[in-house]
């Protein structure tokens, strides 16, 4: 049982509904909460993502990210520093796409244990996957769909020195983060 079932009881599809857009709210606004890395900004989005994964399970969690796409696609200003559908084919393209299985994972572990230590493990794991997407959009993806920009068709020196290095301490205090803040959900519901 995730948090969420366990804190709303029976699922409906009206209770589904708004948590997927309640969640997709929150991943938004987290995404605004950026500091300006070049060329993909340091937010909080991932740490809104690992709670709405692990706090709704892989398939309403997945669901979520999907609705944020899918609102970002139709212009609204849900992306970091207010970007929109233009965000979904630039250098952070593939961590937007990314994030479905970020949540994915995250939930699936958090269906599968409340075992803390598991879910930190699940946690850094999704971390870790979201830059294989992240990555490869700009080393060879992007050229692929005939994307153009300076940052298409970067090496590997490149990628790691902009895409991956200033961002893997964030990413674990983030992981951890989320699964303590679910944990601590957890148990103020089991004492409540």
């Amino acid at each position: 049982m995730t948090f969420m079932q366990a804190a709303t009881g029976a699922d409906t599809l009206l209770k589904k509904t708004l948590m997927v857009v309640g969640g997709s709210m929150f991943i938004a606004i987290a995404a605004q909460f950026s500091v300006p890395f070049i060329p993909v900004p340091l937010t909080l989005q991932t740490l809104a993502i690992l709670i709405v994964g692990l706090s709704f399970g892989s398939r309403l969690g997945a669901l979520t990210v999907v609705a944020y796409l899918l609102e970002g696609a139709a212009g609204l200003p849900v992306f970091a520093n207010g970007g929109s559908a233009a965000a979904l084919v630039g250098p952070t393209a593939g961590f937007l796409f990314g994030f479905i299985a970020l949540a994915y994972i995250a939930g699936f572990v958090a269906e599968r244990t409340k075992n803390t230590f598991v879910m930190i493990g699940g946690a850094l794991l999704a971390s870790v996957v979201l830059y294989i997407p992240g990555v490869a959009w700009p080393m060879a993806l992007a050229e692929m769909f005939a994307i153009e920009g300076k940052w298409v068709a970067s090496s590997a020196s490149t990628i790691w020195t902009y895409w991956v290095s200033p961002f893997l301490l964030g990413d674990a205090v983030k992981a951890i983060l989320a699964v303590m803040v679910v944990a601590g959900g957890m148990k103020a519901l089991r004492k409540g």
